[in-house]
């Protein structure tokens, strides 16, 4: 556990970056550092391996003072992973990756066979591994980033704004990898970053910082979207943190229907039976049980193979069926033009389909069982957040 015990960071010109903070950061999971430009996040991770140096305070890490060991050492002990990478420019990747454990006395082969091992756990093409930084997309270089920082192995991970400087695709996919490798790993992160929907989708612990460096609230993601302790808290969140909220209630007992379904195949008999459910419209997949898109009944009296491709209505972006979270399931209908959502399996096959009103109802329960006690916490969904 690192615990940070009254920190205070004030600057010769009087300036106070981190004002009597104290936080204690849990072994194994992800603590968020997030607020506005200039509320000391950054200070306070540099703190943490002494980049930084605390005016009066001190940090513990499991237990130990961190100032009585080497500042050299306690820095090897914990990976560090900045915006831009930070790469070495004159490197290869795959020794990019290896210099910590170089540094640390391995032998050359032992440390290139460890940043090749990474490279795969990042996602990262081992073809990459003898190119330069300068040859990657930013989204790879930052994938490098983070393997150099795991390459040690150490116990903490220091994280400050490592995907802002990405394309918002190429950051959830930064995100989505990050979370599936602490699911493996377990490390103790500390993520420094200004975005809250970051924040909320990859955080165990949210440290919600104001404007000269003090705390306005240490919670979990659901309970400070639920809970804001103060006018700051709730603006800083914004508006829709109502939505944001339904990240954490699991789409898993959602209840579909197959019944408007039919296949490209169907006959007028079967699109009878369908078009009888009395669904506005009914949903056309190919062979396989992929969709293709929705039809109105009318439309497909005759048939469904006798539908032209004009006439079907986008059918939107699906979602996974219990394992994203209800907040997708509600994008998916809104965004949907019949206002239904489609749901799909591992495959990308139709598992049904759903109605707003039907998700406004399993949206209305979760929050009646969420107040008597039954909970929507992170585990139940196991990071079903992380999806949206």
């Amino acid at each position: 556990m690192i615990q940070i015990e009254s920190v205070t960071k004030r600057y010769p010109d009087g300036t106070t970056a981190v004002d009597n903070l104290s936080l204690d950061i849990p072994d194994g999971s992800i603590t968020v550092l997030v607020g506005p430009s200039g509320c000391g996040k950054t200070t306070t991770l540099r703190m943490v391996n002494r980049m930084v140096e605390p005016t009066s305070g001190r940090i513990l890490l499991d237990g130990s003072d961190i100032t009585e060991q080497p500042v050299n050492a306690l820095r090897r002990s914990m990976g560090y992973v900045i915006q831009n990478a930070g790469l070495f420019q004159h490197r290869t990747i795959v020794d990019n990756i290896a210099t910590v454990p170089r540094m640390l006395g391995w032998d050359r082969r032992k440390a290139r066979e460890r940043a090749r091992e990474l490279m795969g756990r990042v996602g990262l093409d081992e073809s990459l591994a003898r190119r330069y930084p300068y040859q990657l997309s930013g989204g790879q270089q930052q994938r490098v980033g983070v393997a150099r920082a795991l390459a040690a192995d150490p116990p903490v991970l220091l994280m400050d704004e490592p995907f802002s400087a990405v394309d918002p695709i190429v950051r959830k996919s930064l995100q989505a990898e990050l979370l599936r490798i602490q699911q493996e790993l377990g490390k103790t992160i500390v993520f420094v970053t200004h975005d809250i929907d970051e924040a909320i989708k990859i955080g165990d612990m949210i440290a919600v910082m104001r404007t000269g460096g003090r705390l306005a609230q240490f919670a979990p993601p659901d309970e400070l979207l639920s809970s804001p302790a103060d006018a700051f808290v709730e603006d800083f969140l914004g508006t829709d943190r109502g939505i944001r909220r339904l990240s954490f209630f699991t789409s898993d007992g959602l209840q579909l229907t197959a019944e408007p379904v039919v296949a490209v195949d169907a006959d007028a008999e079967q699109v009878a039976r369908a078009t009888a459910a009395g669904s506005p419209y009914l949903l056309l997949t190919d062979a396989e049980g992929k969709p293709l898109g929705w039809v109105a009944p009318q439309d497909a009296a005759g048939g469904a193979d006798k539908v032209a491709v004009g006439r079907l209505l986008p059918y939107g972006r699906p979602f996974a069926a219990g394992r994203e979270s209800l907040r997708d399931a509600l994008d998916c209908a809104v965004l949907s033009p019949t206002g239904w959502a489609v749901a799909v399996d591992g495959e990308g096959k139709v598992a049904g389909v759903v109605s707003q009103e039907t998700i406004g109802a399993a949206i209305r329960s979760a929050h009646a069982e969420h107040r008597d006690g039954g909970g929507a916490g992170r585990a139940s969904i196991t990071k079903a957040g992380a999806a949206t």
